[in-house]
């Protein structure tokens, strides 16, 4: 009769752990909040933004192996939230978490992981696990953190291996807001952003549905020109309409853009019916794929980081963008009539569609990145310009 493998005792002065699928288990110190965490690890290459990253909402349901060693050195503050209570579940660093220093911190950043819930692991080797993703994809794990070292490795192992995966999953329903908001703010500038009047009629109007957005993304469609009105993710093709806008913009968010697509692209598919102005950034670009006819896929590692390199294939200039996705429109099934504007020059993925005969386009990156880079904000303009 076949006997499983004896558990591992923790090592002297592990306080936290992660479990992969696949029985490995990497020892570390825990910071941040205590307990477990279930999800997708995978890996981050920026230098700045660890905040960002960990308020991303696409990053719902993932632990950030950031490849930078020196995570949390500037602290944190309430001014670098991308959004309230939604984001990666854990992040695993090199380097144990110093006391920061810089004049913006309000708090250490293993204190801001503790308020929001949120788990770390320190004295991780972030170049070999990053190098394991690389080769064998992104593995289901569980994070885990306790002070005292006290941890059920079995039962965190048979958490992981039940985990679903991300494949199949809608996310967007549990990150998306529960109304309509008139956004207000302007882009951000030291000592608070400008306030804008989500009100004034003089603006051309953009209504913006929100499977997981990032509060960039509105400061800098305002900063383009336009007022801007968040809707759910489940609103109705009447909802919108009902709005009156004059270009619809569909923003980023985590999970399958497949399942996610169920009640999407019907959506989607009415507003390109009737010719309104659409702009999609990474899974708002995958679902405009598919309601144009195009099948997305699961990506091998994905692409997270401030540094990949996109070619914009219509004058054949590159720009440096910031990505956040494990999903990617497959260009193969680009339809008759989809004109592929942007690749990856990591791996040729794709990276932008235009709709031939409509005001609609899309890219997989994000041209909002905060902190950058900047190379991409002209597609804000470029939206918000067309709309009159």
């Amino acid at each position: 009769m076949a006997t499983s493998a004896p558990v591992p005792a923790p090592p002297p002065g592990a306080t936290g752990c992660l479990v992969l699928a696949d029985g490995t288990i990497i020892w570390g110190q825990g910071f941040g909040a205590t307990g477990d965490a279930v999800g997708e690890v995978c890996f981050n290459t920026a230098m700045t933004g660890y905040q960002e990253v960990m308020t991303d909402p696409s990053y719902a349901a993932q632990i950030v192996c950031f490849t930078f060693p020196h995570i949390g050195n500037v602290g944190a503050n309430p001014e670098d939230i991308e959004s309230e209570g939604h984001g990666a579940v854990g992040c695993i660093v090199r380097e144990r978490v110093t006391p920061h220093s810089n004049f913006r911190a309000e708090t250490h950043f293993s204190d801001w992981l503790r308020e929001h819930g949120r788990i770390g692991l320190a004295g991780v080797d972030t170049r070999a696990l990053t190098r394991r993703i690389r080769r064998g994809g992104a593995p289901n794990a569980v994070i885990a953190h306790h002070p005292r070292g006290e941890f059920d490795v079995a039962a965190l192992l048979d958490r992981a291996r039940s985990w679903p995966g991300l494949e199949g999953l809608d996310l967007a329903k549990l990150v998306t807001r529960d109304e309509h908001t008139h956004w207000v703010g302007g882009p951000w500038s030291l000592g608070g952003a400008e306030g804008v009047d989500g009100a004034q009629s003089d603006r051309p109007h953009v209504v913006a549905i929100d499977y997981g957005s990032k509060d960039n993304i509105f400061r800098n469609l305002v900063r383009a020109g336009a007022r801007v009105t968040v809707v759910p993710a489940r609103a109705t093709l009447d909802d919108i309409l009902r709005l009156q806008p004059a270009g619809v913009f569909l923003s980023n968010g985590p999970g399958d853009p497949a399942a996610t697509g169920e009640y999407a692209v019907p959506v989607i598919r009415g507003l390109l019916d009737r010719d309104v102005p659409i702009f999609g950034i990474c899974l708002g670009h995958q679902l405009l794929g598919l309601a144009a006819g195009a099948k997305t896929a699961k990506m091998h590692q994905g692409h997270r980081g401030a540094n990949h390199p996109v070619k914009r294939l219509g004058d054949g200039a590159v720009e440096i963008t910031s990505m956040n996705h494990g999903f990617a429109v497959d260009r193969d099934t680009l339809p008759e009539g989809v004109e592929e504007t942007h690749v990856s020059l990591f791996d040729g993925s794709n990276c932008g569609i235009s709709l031939r005969g409509k005001r609609a386009f899309g890219v997989q990156y994000h041209p909002e990145a905060s902190p950058g880079p900047q190379d991409s904000f002209y597609l804000f303009e470029k939206f918000v310009g067309e709309l009159g």
